[in-house]
């Protein structure tokens, strides 16, 4: 995934989930922030980002937030892309050997998925969770309490019991990173969903991305480890 027109700036603060205040070639501008999540250890002042010009000119806000810079890694914040960047990704073949073709936002028994894949020798339904919380080069989702994360793992064993393939697909939004777990300390639900529907069938996949300040480009696969540490 490419975007069309960027530029970059210095993050000043965050007044809401939704807006935060940056500065462009010395001025101040307030921009849309295109991830309601916390982001705490990102949103930090002072830090380069990378925002996007919207093509809206009846916008409130100029600018959409979209990347930054954590210690010298770029890191996509863009909850809007991992799904544009996963449909890229199977169409052109990132997970399976056939020719698919890949519909988004299905809905299927009481959620709608973001993802519905199908061929002449399968059909499947799979879920994209964007990951931008790092910690010492493991990546952990979610870093909030999520109801509707949660619904949407049940929900896949439902589709695999009922005769379709089920995937979840974590995107992790930068490089360099080791391993994902379940963010056990925030949502222990999650955690426990996610290890029961593995169980069950449901196939469990980390991706990381290539990410530069204008584009984002899954890439390889990262060991999953679902074990609840210990301490």
């Amino acid at each position: 995934m490419k975007y069309d027109k960027t530029i970059e700036g210095k993050f000043l603060d965050r007044p809401n989930r939704f807006v935060a205040h940056v500065e462009i070639n010395g001025h101040e501008e307030t921009v849309h922030v295109k991830n309601t999540g916390r982001c705490r250890e990102l949103l930090i002042p002072g830090r380069t980002v990378i925002l996007e010009e919207s093509s809206n000119r009846d916008r409130k806000t100029k600018y959409d937030l979209i990347c930054v810079c954590k210690e010298g890694r770029w890191i996509n914040m863009d909850s809007q892309i991992p799904n544009k960047a996963a449909k890229e990704w199977l169409c052109q073949g990132g997970l399976f050997p056939e020719e698919v073709s890949v519909y988004p936002e299905r809905t299927y028994g009481h959620s709608r998925f973001d993802l519905y894949v199908e061929s002449p020798v399968r059909k499947a339904f799979i879920e994209v969770k964007g990951v931008t919380l790092e910690e010492e080069n493991i990546a952990r989702f979610p870093d909030a309490p999520t109801l509707r994360g949660l619904k949407h793992v049940e929900e896949l064993v439902k589709c695999m019991e009922d005769g379709y393939e089920a995937y979840l697909l974590f995107v992790i939004q930068m490089k360099g990173i080791r391993r994902f777990r379940p963010n056990w300390d925030t949502h222990r639900a999650f955690g426990e969903a996610l290890l029961e529907a593995q169980k069950r069938g449901v196939k469990l996949l980390a991706y990381d991305c290539l990410v530069t300040e204008d584009t984002m480009e899954i890439q390889n696969p990262v060991p999953i480890d679902l074990e609840e540490p210990l301490c």
